[in-house]
């Protein structure tokens, strides 16, 4: 029996010690919800939470740019909608004007109609979604996915020579009436081709959007996988740690006893 080094007492402590630390690192995962707290718990599965972390940020910030992109569209062809509706009467007035019992008097009625319609689509033209025209003509390059690739939106150009010949023409004459009517008609066939235009986008766009979900979605799935903590298996965890160190505190208790019995052979 040795009084100097008590090997049960250093036993003891040090087994206590390891519960301790176990005890306390499963208190901090039940209660952060994560199961690496520190990069040590895990560093490979931190590196690769990190790297998970940074591309559902960028998911979702694409998928943003996308929702941003449909807005656009949507009120692009909003616009469309209603110069389809003028176009559509200026035809009709055009018609109108090539009634043979008009007169030009007559005529000068219509063509005012006539013409405060071109002026109508010709504001339509210099309108602006938050500060980019949206009848300019550019392709947009829209980012779909998290590595910044990008899609071109084809534009609209509503200044272009097609429009700007029908809101420009007048029916203050039969000739005139006739002509307009080509140019408008031409018009109309380029407004249908617009708005296949837009309508395409927006459905590229769409199933962009929700494969931009589906794909935030698996990520933080596969996140959570490595991240998050099993509560289960981690309350398991924390009641035997917790034993392990109620009774390691006890048997401590016990080796540091033990060298008072050398006492009773001094006596």
């Amino acid at each position: 029996m040795v009084i100097n080094t008590n090997i049960a007492a250093v036993n003891a402590s040090r087994l206590l010690a390891q519960s301790t630390n176990m005890l306390n690192t499963s208190l901090a995962r039940l209660s952060s919800g994560s199961k690496i707290v520190n990069a040590s718990d895990d560093p490979a599965g931190t590196a690769v939470s990190l790297r998970f972390n940074a591309q559902i940020s960028r998911t979702q910030a694409a998928a943003n740019n996308v929702g941003s992109a449909v807005s656009f569209n949507q009120t692009q062809d909003g616009f469309l909608q209603k110069v389809g509706d003028a176009l559509n009467r200026m035809s009709e007035l055009a018609m109108l004007a090539q009634d043979t019992t008009k007169s030009d008097s007559d005529r000068a009625l219509y063509n005012k109609e006539f013409t405060t319609l071109g002026s109508y689509i010709n504001n339509i033209s210099t309108k602006e979604f938050n500060g980019v025209s949206l009848f300019n003509g550019n392709t947009l390059a829209v980012t779909i996915d998290s590595e910044g690739n990008t899609f071109g939106m084809t534009g609209v150009n509503l200044a272009a020579n097609t429009y700007s010949d029908a809101t420009s023409a007048t029916v203050s004459s039969l000739s005139n009436a006739q002509t307009a009517l080509t140019k408008v008609k031409t018009a109309i066939d380029q407004l249908a081709t617009d708005r296949a235009t837009v309508g395409a986008s927006s459905s590229r766009l769409s199933f962009t959007s929700d494969q931009l979900s589906v794909l935030g979605q698996n990520l933080q799935a596969a996140n959570s996988r490595i991240t998050d903590v099993d509560v289960a298996q981690e309350s398991t965890n924390y009641a035997k740690y917790s034993i392990l160190v109620q009774s390691g505190t006890a048997m401590l208790a016990q080796a540091n006893a033990l060298p008072q019995a050398a006492l009773k052979l001094l006596g």
